[in-house]
């Protein structure tokens, strides 16, 4: 079967089981698949709870009711990756774009550390994000990226966690810290020239951590 083909089915089933945990499935699921990670891009994906929840400001309550569903998802999408596509999922990172009602999940290929892409301004680029880390938490042990498709782009951070932070999760603050990060680091990346250096117009920014491996995913969405 072809990587179209495979993509295709992907996005269908992901589609399916977003609708079966939420009682709502999302308006398009577009999967792409690449030899370090998959990533699914979500849209128009918001229930009316949901909405009201927002509409309240409740951002809080929002994303701590969905981490507890994805959480319960997560497990039957590693599966299926694993054996439809011959996947083994070592990490799986997620994000959702409030403003629009979108989404992203990327799942990293096991003993994905690094990849050898190379690309244009690759280094710049990573000279950008490493200034945001620096400002956010602190310089990233090792930052790597790499295409999936022409207008996604994938950066892998890691080692980006200060002891304060570490502090906060032993203490049972993770949900908070993940709220307040991503605020923070969205803003920073927002303002970075990451765009212009592609030659892209920016889309959406997607950023997600794994606290327990101390790694971080963005997903640069470009027009």
């Amino acid at each position: 079967m072809s990587t179209i083909d495979l993509a295709g089915q992907l996005s269908n089933y992901t589609g399916r089981l977003l609708r079966e945990r939420f009682g709502r499935g999302p308006e398009s699921v577009y999967a792409s698949i690449g030899k370090h990670c998959v990533a699914m891009h979500i849209r128009n994906f918001m229930g009316p709870v949901e909405r009201f929840l927002l509409g309240k400001e409740e951002e809080q309550a929002f994303r701590y009711t969905r981490e507890l569903l994805m959480k319960s998802l997560l497990p039957e999408l590693s599966s299926y990756l694993k054996d439809e596509l011959d996947f083994d999922a070592g990490e799986i990172f997620y994000d959702w774009g409030i403003h629009n009602a979108s989404g992203m999940i990327v799942a990293l290929a096991e003993g994905c550390e690094a990849s050898a892409d190379s690309y244009a301004r690759q280094e710049e680029v990573h000279a950008e994000i490493n200034e945001v880390s620096s400002k956010v938490h602190k310089l990233p042990n090792l930052t790597s990226s790499w295409w999936i498709n022409p207008r996604m782009l994938i950066i892998r951070r890691e080692g980006i966690l200060i002891p304060l932070e570490k502090e906060l999760l032993e203490l049972g603050y993770e949900n908070t810290l993940r709220t307040t990060k991503r605020k923070m680091e969205k803003r920073y990346l927002e303002m970075t020239t990451v765009a212009s250096l592609l030659g892209k117009e920016l889309s959406d920014i997607y950023v997600d951590w794994d606290f327990n491996k101390d790694t971080s995913v963005i997903a640069y969405t470009f027009k």
